[in-house]
């Protein structure tokens, strides 16, 4: 296959938003997120944390993609290799906000490390989300409720391989939002230039990528998949090994429960006992309080 360059991935214009999340209520961040299809939390990791991070990583084990020799990702899950990034996975401000939006009974799905080299390509206008599995994302992706956050540990900026999506495009019924297509670009599509440290959470349906990176050093990202307890995928997972679960920090390893847990019920009951007539999670207000 022909290696890619970044001129290849070149799409010639970039909608830059300037939202400032640094004002938002958790209400204001749970509607942008379930609306628009993302949220960021700025500057949520200390430099420390960043600086801790990428130290433990800097040696890690890296392999290419099969377009680029430029855009590489860790062979083993960051989580195994690094003590920061396990303790990563119970990180304070990111849980309260996804307890806030999936319910307390969360869990960790995956994690990925990628470095983007200078001269990378940008990567395609993708969803993490295939309801039927797929050869990339096995059938972690095929869980109904998932969301993806990703840690960047570098500045974000117009020529550092910037994050871009297409906003809303989650909430789309149409066959142009069927979760195994892929988009060089999109008209409508928006670029989010962010500070070291900073987060952004979006939903398994979300089209997303990067830009090109033309600045003349790499960009790296910690990504982590979460989802409720309940949502679980449509066919068997290797399970964490008791030495994985036992490799990070005590106040992570409740996250990494079983991959396979699942709350579905085939045999249901059209009046069952112990009805509830209480749900805040359902509550059309949950964006106003």
């Amino acid at each position: 296959m022909r290696q890619l360059t970044y001129r290849d991935q070149e799409i010639g214009f970039m909608n830059l938003d300037e939202t400032d999340f640094s004002r938002f209520t958790l209400a204001q961040q749970i509607r942008h997120f379930e609306m628009e299809g993302f949220v960021v939390l700025p500057q949520v990791l200390e430099a420390s944390q960043v600086e801790k991070i990428k130290s433990e990583l800097e040696s890690a084990p890296m392999i290419h993609k099969d377009y680029s020799k430029a855009q590489t990702v860790s062979t083993d899950p960051p989580q195994w290799q690094s003590e920061a990034v396990g303790r990563l996975i119970s990180h304070i401000p990111t849980v309260q906000f996804l307890e806030a939006l999936l319910g307390e009974d969360i869990l960790f799905t995956r994690g990925f490390f990628q470095r983007s080299l200078p001269g990378c390509p940008g990567i395609s206008l993708h969803t993490d989300g295939q309801p039927y599995g797929s050869s990339i994302f096995d059938f972690e992706g095929s869980s109904p409720r998932l969301v993806r956050v990703l840690y960047y540990l570098d500045d974000l900026t117009p020529e550092r391989a910037p994050f871009r999506l297409v906003p809303r495009s989650h909430l789309s019924f149409h066959a142009d939002a069927n979760p195994y297509l892929r988009y060089k670009s999109h008209p409508e599509e928006i670029t989010l230039c962010l500070s070291a440290g900073s987060a952004v959470i979006i939903p398994k349906d979300l089209f997303h990528g990067s830009h090109p990176n033309r600045d003349s050093r790499s960009r790296e990202l910690i990504q982590f998949g979460f989802r409720p307890g309940w949502a679980g995928p449509i066919q068997p997972l290797d399970e964490w090994s008791c030495q994985q679960v036992a490799s990070v920090p005590k106040e992570s390893q409740r996250f990494l429960q079983s991959l396979n847990r699942s709350g579905g019920v085939w045999a249901l009951e059209n009046k069952p006992k112990g009805m509830k007539s209480q749900a805040p999670g359902l509550n059309p207000s949950r964006w106003e309080k």
